[in-house]
């Protein structure tokens, strides 16, 4: 069988954050298969068909680019940040298991990508120096009661957390309540980063105290970053440098 499949990461905007292998393996393919904006991204060339739809239909996608896989086509399913956190790569996996036995013989390769999460901790400085933890406030596909706990149990547990999906126009009260919650489990000084559009034009980042913090701050754009109870911050002239240290006094 000739044909491959690759679930690639295209990095959390910059085409100086792709990977050399990411950009590697475009260049080889036949096709690529994306949600709109990230296939977007992929420049045209004869002999590449670029394959968008739209979103919420992965397992669709999935299936359509294990077809074209199976058919002898070289196949790039690409996502924006890194195809294992809450994109691609679970969903085309989703399909094979469901899917033609077949589909399991295939030549199928993850490639990791940079995330918005650890490109925005690395503008601020290191916010995730120590353990943390990463959670998805998106209610789309697991129920709100699941987020809040997590939410609690990472707040009590003196995580800093990274959140994907923090507020659409659909689904505008989720961040309210997300804050809400931190309120009741944290002290006011939380340090909390809002990292929107990291490495693109647009960038901006707001670096905030819990009790400042406001729903309207984060967009489906925007990741943010909650630092532990040990985050610190150093003021200088300029962005300052926001970072949570490696040890934890017994």
């Amino acid at each position: 069988m000739s044909g491959w499949l690759r679930i690639a990461g295209l990095g959390p905007g910059s085409e100086a954050l792709v990977t050399p292998e990411v950009m590697a393996v475009l260049a080889e393919a036949t096709d690529v298969v994306g949600y709109i904006p990230y296939v977007a991204r992929v420049a045209e060339r004869p002999g590449l068909t670029l394959h968008a739809s739209d979103n919420r239909v992965e397992i669709d996608r999935s299936c359509h680019a294990l077809e074209m896989a199976a058919e002898g086509r070289r196949v790039v399913v690409v996502s924006s940040g890194d195809p294992g956190v809450f994109a691609m790569a679970s969903a085309v996996f989703e399909a094979v298991e469901a899917g033609p036995k077949s589909w399991r013989d295939l030549d199928i390769q993850v490639l990791p990508g940079i995330t918005a999460m650890l490109a925005a901790a690395a503008r601020a400085g290191a916010p995730l120096g120590h353990d943390f933890c990463c959670i998805n406030l998106s209610d789309n596909l697991k129920p709100w009661p699941l987020i809040e706990r997590r939410l609690r149990l990472a707040a009590q547990a003196d995580f800093a957390m990274a959140f994907y999906n923090p507020r659409s126009k659909s689904r505008p009260e989720g961040f309210e309540k997300t804050l809400q919650i931190l309120r009741e489990e944290c002290e006011p000084e939380r340090l909390i980063l809002f990292a929107r559009a990291v490495s693109r034009p647009d960038e901006a980042l707001r670096i905030a105290q819990l009790a400042d913090a406001t729903p309207d701050m984060a967009d489906m754009q925007t990741v943010v970053l909650v630092g532990s109870s040990r985050t610190r911050i150093i003021e200088r002239d300029g962005t300052p440098i926001v970072y949570t240290p490696r040890f934890t006094p017994e």
